[in-house]
């Protein structure tokens, strides 16, 4: 009788696993459509959050952050400068390294986006009921522990 309680105990996590899964890929992958028109890509809007969130990276550090080879993150880096929205810099104490950083004029880009994104949520989340936002607060709450393990 205890196996089977810890089964479906199991099977129960894994249910709640996969669910909240698809959820959070379908919400993400809403959110990040909901974004000014703008002919920056997916790959360059996350480099530059990347760059937003850590600050100054060096274009390996940033390539690691976004699970890339870096000579897609050079590619990705090579448009980003061309707008005017990174910059690169000497690194401190390797000259062989530069280091990278969002310009004034990517911070706002950034801040554009993300207004973007939050002003799409929040519209959705008008709907919901109290209850139901107090939950969705508390499974946040939940969801960044998660993610901190």
């Amino acid at each position: 009788m205890m196996e089977r309680s810890v089964t479906t105990e199991r099977t129960t996590a894994d249910e709640l696993a996969r669910t909240l899964r698809e959820a959070i890929t379908r919400l993400n992958r809403r959110v990040r459509q909901a974004r000014p028109v703008g002919d920056l890509t997916f790959s360059q809007l996350s480099a530059l959050t990347s760059l937003q969130l850590a600050g100054a990276l060096t274009p390996r550090e940033l390539a690691d952050m976004e699970r890339v080879q870096p000579p897609t993150m050079t590619k990705i880096v090579g448009k980003l400068e061309e707008r005017g929205l990174v910059a690169r810099t000497p690194h401190p104490t390797d000259r062989r390294q530069v280091i990278l950083a969002a310009t004034e004029e990517g911070r706002a880009v950034y801040a554009q986006f993300e207004r973007a994104r939050n002003e799409w949520l929040a519209r959705q989340l008008v709907d919901l009921g109290p209850a139901e936002r107090d939950t969705l607060a508390r499974a946040a709450e939940i969801l960044q522990k998660v993610a901190r393990a």
